[in-house]
């Protein structure tokens, strides 16, 4: 019998594939906790425009991901913080803190989980920091850390 699965089935497939399955399966199993639906004609049609419109939408996503990756291109982020001594920073610089300033001084609205941070910005200086926008795109950001007077 073939259905197309509502849910991630282990074993069978992932949400939106057709697959064919025992019938018994599929009636006391598959159906009655709605993980599948019979493929008939209008469900396999539904299942086409859902596949349509999720297409669109990750195009749309990877073409504002690369829209990002180009304003980011010789972008700076001026950041000032509390010094110590040696030229050290009370605390350091966070991936939230440059994703504010980004916002502020630039108008890029980023999220700060894309923000790379190898380690730490425990000094003063320019930092180039590596930014992931999804979808194996990534573009580069530069932070200058600066003493606050």
């Amino acid at each position: 019998m073939k259905v197309i699965l509502q849910q991630d089935v282990r074993g069978q497939g992932k949400k939106g594939q057709m697959v064919e399955v025992a019938e018994g399966y599929a009636r006391n199993y598959l159906l009655p906790k709605k993980l599948a639906v019979p493929a008939t004609a209008a469900s396999m049609n539904t299942m086409k425009l859902q596949e349509r419109a999720r297409q669109a939408e990750e195009a749309r996503q990877r073409a504002e991901a690369e829209a990002i990756a180009a304003k980011l291109k010789g972008v700076s982020v001026k950041l000032t913080a509390r010094a110590g001594a040696n030229g050290k920073l009370f605390g350091a610089v966070t991936a939230k803190e440059i994703a504010e300033g980004l916002k502020a001084q630039h108008g890029i609205e980023l999220n700060k989980q894309k923000i790379v941070l190898e380690e730490p910005i425990k000094a003063f200086g320019t930092y180039e920091l590596k930014v992931k926008l999804g979808f194996e795109i990534s573009g580069t950001l530069y932070a200058v850390v600066s003493e606050e007077k």
